[in-house]
C-alpha cells in the first residue's frame, strides 16, 4: 500500500499548521517554542504532531512562506508518536512527557473523566473491581451517568453496593484527593491500557465477518474451523446475523418497521425462515402484512446476492437502532440478560 503524503495545502487546519512548523525547525528551535506555551495548547499541538504523518516539501515550503518571506524546507517531515516524544524530552520533564503522551496514545477526551467515558466498560470495571470502594465511588462521581451505569452493573453485587453507599455519604471532594485519584488513573490505568490492544481481535472479526457476502463468509469461517476450531466458535458466538433478529422482542419488531425501508424488508424476508417472516407479520397490522406479502410475491424470483445485501442492510439496522437505544437485542440466554 503506497503511503499517503499530505499534497493539498486548503486542507491542513491551524494546529495542522503548527505542527509541520515545529517539526520543520528541529529540536532545538522548537524545544524553545514549547517553552513559551501553556499545557493545554502543548497537548493539542502535540496530538496533531504525532499523527500527522508524511507532508511533501511543496506544502512545507508554501506554509513557511505564509510565515516569513524567503523561507522554504527542502525535505519532508514525518509526524510520529516517537518524534514527538523526542522532542518533548528537550524542553521538559519525563513524567510530563509521559503525561501528555498517555493522553495522545490513550482514549480520546481533554479531561481524565472524558478519557474513562470512551474505555470499554468491561476494561474499566475489571479495573475499578480491585480499588478501594471509596476510590470507586469518586471516579463513578466523575464520568458520565450512563457510563457509570454500565460499568456498576458489571461490578460484583456485594462491591456495587458499597460503592453505592459511599457515594451517597460522599461530601464534596477535596482538589488534592481528586488530583491524587487522576493521578493514579493516568500512571496506572491509562499507561497499561496505551500499551495493549484497544479490542479483542474476535470481536473486531465479528464484525468483519458480519459484512462479508454469505459464501465469502461460509468460506473463510469453513478454513478457520479447520485451523482454530474454538476461535471460530468464538467469532460465530458474537456475530450478529440477519435470524438473529428473530430474538427481538415485540417493540424491536416495530421499532424496524418504523425505520426500515419497505423494498429492502420484502426482499430480505424473501429469503428468511418462517419463524422469522411470522414475527414481522404479526407486529403489523393486517393492511400492512396485505401490502407486503403482495410485494413479495410480485417480486416473483430474486437473486441470492440481493437478498443477502437485503438482510445485511436489516442487520445494520438494527445495530444502529440498538446503539440509540431506541430498541434492545437480546442475546438469547435468559429473560433478563439483554444487550444495549
Amino acid at each position: 500500500m503506497a503511503l499517503r503524503v499530505r499534497e493539498d495545502y486548503r486542507t491542513l487546519t491551524g494546529p495542522e499548521k503548527a505542527a509541520i512548523l515545529m517539526l520543520s525547525l528541529g529540536e532545538e528551535h522548537a524545544a524553545k517554542l514549547f517553552q513559551h506555551m501553556d499545557d493545554e495548547e502543548i497537548r493539542e499541538l502535540s496530538q496533531t504532531m504525532a499523527n500527522l504523518g508524511t507532508v511533501s516539501a511543496n506544502l512545507i515550503e508554501r506554509l513557511f512562506v505564509e510565515f516569513a518571506e524567503q523561507m522554504s524546507a527542502t525535505g519532508s517531515v514525518v509526524g510520529t508518536h516517537d518524534s514527538t516524544e523526542r522532542l518533548l524530552l528537550k524542553t521538559m520533564s519525563k513524567d510530563k512527557v509521559d503525561a501528555i503522551m498517555e493522553d495522545i496514545r490513550g482514549p480520546s477526551g481533554r479531561t481524565m473523566w472524558d478519557k474513562l467515558g470512551n474505555v470499554n466498560e468491561n476494561v474499566l470495571a475489571n479495573y475499578l473491581k480491585n480499588e478501594y470502594p471509596q476510590t470507586v465511588a469518586v471516579i463513578l462521581s466523575k464520568i458520565r451517568p450512563e457510563n457509570a451505569s454500565r460499568v456498576m452493573t458489571i461490578l460484583p453485587e456485594s462491591f456495587a453496593m458499597e460503592v453505592i453507599m459511599r457515594m451517597l455519604r460522599m461530601e464534596a471532594v477535596q482538589k488534592e484527593v481528586l488530583d491524587d485519584v487522576e493521578r493514579t488513573l493516568r500512571t496506572e490505568f491509562m499507561a497499561n491500557l496505551a500499551r495493549t490492544s484497544r479490542r479483542d481481535s474476535h470481536e473486531m472479526l465479528a464484525e468483519i465477518f458480519n459484512n462479508l457476502d454469505r459464501p465469502t463468509e461460509h468460506r473463510f469461517m469453513a478454513a478457520l474451523e479447520e485451523r482454530n476450531r474454538d476461535s471460530a466458535e468464538r467469532i460465530k458466538s458474537l456475530m450478529f446475523t440477519f435470524e438473529d433478529l428473530g430474538k427481538l422482542d415485540p417493540g424491536g419488531v416495530q421499532g424496524m418497521l418504523r425505520a426500515v425501508d419497505k423494498g429492502k424488508l420484502a426482499t430480505a424476508l424473501k429469503g428468511a425462515s418462517e419463524t422469522l417472516r411470522d414475527l414481522f407479520f404479526t407486529n403489523m397490522s393486517e393492511r400492512a402484512g396485505k401490502i407486503l406479502r403482495e410485494d413479495m410475491a410480485a417480486m416473483g424470483p430474486v437473486r441470492l446476492k440481493d437478498v443477502d445485501e437485503a438482510q445485511m442492510y436489516m442487520v445494520q439496522l438494527a445495530k444502529d437502532l440498538a446503539a440509540r437505544g431506541e430498541i434492545v437485542i437480546s442475546e438469547g440466554k435468559g429473560e433478563d440478560e439483554l444487550i444495549y
